[in-house]
């Protein structure tokens, strides 16, 4: 039994013993995620991954790191802490996908104003689940207590994750051609993007969360906590069977600053706005907040959480296999020569 504790400490406001006991309520949550390659549990210096490269020629680690944002606020005001813990894996393993890397671990970073050790597991259920859905293992975290800086019932939440590929399997915006298919995998709503603005819209410290809206329904607080869509999987899987010569996240600036992230000097995204699946979460946004449709495409997904470019001749099998993995996958444009950038017709 561990014998730690300060009279000092706990007077200044940080509880030791509340932050062993919060290690042993995450430790059933950490468990769900142990993958071959963990070497150690929590609790030490250092997480421990050996990871398996048996048949590949150039192993090449990538990384991604990130954090929820403000949409951690929403959290609070739901007092609902299970599922903010996807949204941080997802922002993460998400963007590593888009290298054609396979997440092999995550570490997350919880700095809170008073530890609760109830909410501090609550949290990292939710960050395990989200490992659970990549494939990868959480081998490690900290958990901050910061009095005097956060307030008690304060928190934020950061993690990074790490993957591999080989290298010859990398892929890269050297790779897309014209007349490559622009595929789209719908988003589970606006995962963890926009929420400055969208607080602001909806007075987020005065909206009635928890009542039902026949335009979305069901409850507003429900539908803005919706956890982030984790493409890990069925990605992987499309790797395997198509010839894939780009993927975008769709994050932070929307179409117009990610989807260029995956395309070289010389060719634009073509994308026809009809073909396009907008929840209606969306429109009420740009309806109460008088947004302008540019803005919206330039700050949220649309309904849009990932982009896949594909060789227009394994255009029609990567759909299916996106269609019976549930990610509704649908044919928005074509990359064509052009001065770059997306164009919305």
């Amino acid at each position: 039994m561990n014998n730690s504790h300060s009279a000092s400490y706990a007077a200044a406001g940080v509880d030791i013993e509340a932050g062993y006991k919060g290690v042993q309520l995450m430790k059933q949550h950490v468990e769900r995620t142990m993958i071959p390659g963990v070497v150690s549990g929590i609790g030490g210096f250092g997480g421990l991954f050996a990871p398996d490269t048996v048949g590949m020629k150039e192993p090449v680690l990538v990384s991604g790191t990130d954090g929820v944002g403000t949409k951690i606020r929403v959290a609070q005001r739901m007092d609902k802490h299970d599922t903010i813990g996807i949204d941080c894996v997802a922002m993460c393993v998400n963007d590593i996908i888009c290298c054609g890397a396979r997440p092999l671990f995550f570490l997350d970073y919880i700095a809170i104003g008073k530890n609760e050790p109830e909410k501090v597991a609550s949290i990292v259920s939710g960050v395990a689940e989200g490992c659970v859905q990549a494939g990868c293992a959480l081998i490690g975290g900290e958990t901050a207590e910061h009095p005097g800086l956060m307030k008690a019932d304060d928190y934020d939440l950061a993690g990074f994750a790490v993957g591999i590929v080989d290298r010859e399997k990398m892929l890269s915006p050297s790779q897309v051609k014209p007349g490559d298919v622009l595929l789209s995998l719908s988003s589970s709503g606006l995962h963890s993007n926009g929420f400055s603005l969208v607080r602001k819209v909806f007075n987020l410290e005065h909206a009635k969360l928890d009542e039902w809206s026949e335009e979305l329904g069901c409850r507003l607080g429900d539908e803005l906590l919706s956890p982030t869509g984790i493409y890990v999987k069925p990605v992987l899987d499309v790797l395997e069977i198509a010839d894939v010569h780009g993927i975008s996240h769709i994050t932070g600036g929307g179409f117009y600053e990610n989807i260029p992230r995956c395309l070289p000097k010389g060719i634009t995204a073509k994308i026809d706005k009809a073909s396009l699946r907008i929840p209606p979460i969306f429109r009420m946004i740009q309806r109460l907040g008088g947004i302008p449709e540019r803005d919206m495409f330039n700050t949220f997904n649309m309904g849009t959480g990932m982009v896949l470019v594909v060789d227009k001749n394994d255009a029609d099998k990567a759909r299916d296999l996106l269609l019976n993995a549930g990610c509704a996958p649908r044919i928005i444009g074509e990359a064509v020569s052009g001065d770059g950038g997306v164009e919305l017709l």
